[in-house]
């Protein structure tokens, strides 16, 4: 997962920037998008405690089989970096008091996130005690 700092974000004004990124308002359902040209999708926290941008993570990565940067956006913190990159995120805009050094330190306590992820996710679809075929 690639970590940028607060004050490197570049997120979209307004919702939309160019024609390939686009910003998904929390409360939008990412299958009534039409995802035809779209390199980047941003997903907003408002709150570090509204969680719906995971399932829309969830649903562009795995179910839509979106394969651009899906970023996470807004209320972003250090401890909520491996379940986002579980859920599908591949980019994340800390928060503005989230040091990026400790996000990356965190975040490398979790390579791939295969150790202890007993269930599939987006990124590993197969749970963690299925052999290989």
């Amino acid at each position: 997962m690639k970590l940028i700092a607060y004050s490197a974000g570049e997120t979209c004004p307004n919702g939309i920037n160019d024609s390939q990124v686009i910003a998904l308002a929390n409360d939008s359902d990412p299958r009534e998008q039409t995802l035809a040209g779209v390199t980047r999708i941003d997903l907003h926290f408002p709150k570090f405690t509204d969680g719906r941008a995971f399932s829309q993570a969830f649903l562009l990565s795995r179910r839509l089989g979106f394969k651009g940067e899906i970023r996470a956006t807004g209320d972003v913190l250090v401890d909520q970096l491996a379940q986002m990159e579980r859920s599908g995120f591949t980019s994340a805009v800390l928060r503005a008091d989230q040091p990026l050094d400790v996000a990356q330190r965190v975040l490398a306590a979790y390579p791939g996130f295969d150790v202890g992820a007993y269930q599939g996710d987006a990124v590993h679809v197969r749970p963690h005690f299925v052999e290989a075929a």
